[in-house]
């Protein structure tokens, strides 16, 4: 339980030797929810609608990936999809999870489906979110999510760019989402995952192709048609590749679909989740 009074620092678990924040809530089938990789960005700060939603239907685990949030940043470690599967793989190994849901917004889609292509044995169902995990041409949004420089203003201007609904960009929040950014080691640890040139990263966070048609997951893929920073394209690309797949699209929507459509994104999800049986059988073929 988190007895602290910031409400993005949960409990702590150590996971492939890191000191992991993660947040629990809920029983019944594990699902585990990956973050977003946006400056500042923590577990809480992406799920903290969601936790609460799908809680009532199975146990929700939300971690802070290494270099983000509240969990420890060790001395000189590298920061890839590597570094990045080895540690949520190293989270359910601490918590005894053999198999799991898994939920992944943006760069956390990108490493679902890696942890789903490498590790299939780990996983139950898929749920993609804005996804990144395939190739596509680095959008001028990305590039400046990536390249953020702290200030208030900038973060400002990001949070206009995630969001649809400029209603929910308040000056509170961006000041919030700020002082995140510039916590001690902070800036200097996303500075060092996203250095430009950028496409390079985007190139780095897919997953091979042949690897995402193989893909034998039930997958729910979700996107805003209004998302400027990953293309819409992405989730078309995911629905043909993976066969087992559904597509749903919310319009008036950018990249915060968990947030911009709160109700509607956990109600889909926790369906979608709780269709499976807990030992869903892998077809053979396709």
């Amino acid at each position: 339980m988190n007895t602290s009074a910031n409400p993005e620092i949960g409990m702590s678990i150590t996971a492939a030797g890191i000191e992991t924040n993660y947040h629990e809530a809920g029983e019944g089938f594990p699902v585990v929810l990956i973050h977003g990789s946006g400056p500042g960005v923590s577990a809480w700060a992406n799920w903290r609608l969601t936790i609460p939603k799908l809680a009532q239907r199975a146990r929700v685990l939300a971690p802070d990936m290494v270099g983000f949030g509240y969990t420890e940043r060790p001395q000189g470690i590298t920061y890839n999809m590597d570094t990045w599967v080895n540690h949520i793989l190293g989270f359910l190994d601490a918590l005894g999870i053999e198999k799991t849901d898994l939920v992944g917004n943006s760069f956390g889609g990108a490493l679902a489906i890696a942890l789903a292509t490498r590790y299939p044995n780990r996983v139950r169902r898929l749920v993609l979110m804005g996804s990144a995990g395939v190739p596509f041409t680095l959008t001028p949004e990305l590039d400046a999510v990536w390249g953020y420089e702290p200030s208030v203003e900038a973060m400002k201007r990001l949070m206009d760019i995630f969001a649809y609904d400029r209603r929910l960009v308040t000056d509170e929040l961006a000041e919030l989402r700020y002082r995140a950014s510039i916590r001690p080691g902070v800036q200097e640890a996303y500075a060092a995952m996203f250095p430009a040139p950028r496409q390079r990263w985007v190139d780095a966070l897919a997953s091979p192709e042949a690897a995402i048609h193989a893909i034998p997951h039930e997958t729910l893929i979700i996107h805003g048609r209004e998302d400027r920073v990953i293309p819409l394209s992405n989730a078309y690309t995911l629905h043909q590749w993976i066969h087992r797949s559904q597509l749903h699209v919310f319009g008036r929507c950018g990249h915060w679909t968990q947030i911009e459509q709160a109700d509607r994104f956990a109600r889909l999800v926790g369906d979608f989740l709780a269709e499976a049986s807990e030992q869903e059988p892998f077809p053979l073929s396709s």
